[in-house]
């Protein structure tokens, strides 16, 4: 194999089955980091079928627990591996739990804490050349940081789904961008893939919500594999050697507003997090 060890957040999924089969045609040795061992070992089994990459494994992980996040990162370390890629794949968009167990908004847990979390807590196995690939969502550009309540509510005034998605994407945004600030010195190399309106689970597209949405909307569509082909891209093209920080699309360069890419609240939020996960007794 020799390409080492990646690690794929949500990898059962629709993009994170596309992703792990590149991945794993590449050469590397793969986690499958999946919240429910039942429905991710047969895919497991078939993808390594599929690739004739045996180094393929399932762990178990809930990104909407903290502690789970931690005790996945736990063994990682124990075990001591460099890990060279880290793909934060998973995200939610609706869930009938609007809290966690950590008293988190759900949405906001799993799309933005624990992928900061894991990400925080797996950097000292990371070496140089090493890559993270954010999935963040176009959503992003209608996306409102406000610290008050955003940890525990996602946003101010009522729960709509849609907003609080597009704030856990902002998030997710201005983490990739910190973090890749953070980290240049090292050599890893940090970027966002926007994938965007991919037809998995997160949203329906037997039924969608009347015929004249459905005309507007379905040409611009996109399959698993078309959504994942970005994150591919980022994770094992030569091209992105040496370029960190971006935010890709259509495995380009896509620009991000000066509103998002010079964000008041972009070192905020990330020391806000950092409190936020320390106070909940987990180390960085």
């Amino acid at each position: 194999m020799g390409k080492g060890l990646a690690i794929i957040t949500g990898a059962d999924g629709g993009m994170g089955q596309e992703i792990t089969k590149e991945v794993a045609k590449a050469g590397y040795e793969v986690i499958m980091a999946c919240q429910t061992l039942k429905k991710a070992t047969p895919i497991c089994e078939r993808i390594k079928q599929g690739t004739g990459n045996s180094q393929i494994e399932v762990r178990t992980i809930n990104l909407a627990s903290l502690s789970s996040v931690n005790s996945f990162t736990e063994q990682l370390l124990k075990e001591g591996r460099p890990i060279n890629l880290l793909m934060n794949n998973a995200g939610i968009l609706t869930t009938p739990i609007r809290r966690t167990e950590d008293g988190l908004e759900t949405i906001i847990s799993v799309n933005y804490v624990a992928p900061y979390m894991l990400t925080r807590q797996l950097l000292p196995l990371m070496p140089t050349d090493s890559r993270i690939v954010n999935t963040v969502s176009c959503a992003s550009i209608i996306g409102k940081i406000e610290p008050h309540v955003f940890f525990e509510k996602g946003k101010s005034g009522p729960f709509f789904r849609i907003p609080v998605y597009g704030n856990s994407k902002l998030a997710l945004q201005l983490f990739s961008q910190e973090l890749a600030e953070r980290v240049q010195e090292k050599g890893i190399i940090v970027n966002a893939s926007d994938p965007g309106i991919v037809d998995t689970n997160m949203i329906s597209m037997q039924a969608w919500f009347d015929p004249i949405t459905d005309v507007v909307f379905r040409p611009f569509i996109k399959t698993p594999a078309q959504g994942a082909s970005t994150a591919v891209h980022l994770a094992l093209s030569d091209e992105i050697k040496g370029k960190t920080g971006q935010c890709y699309a259509n495995c380009k360069e896509k620009k991000v507003s000066k509103g998002i890419r010079k964000h008041p609240l972009q070192k905020q939020l990330w020391e806000d997090t950092e409190q936020l996960i320390r106070q909940k007794g987990f180390h960085l």
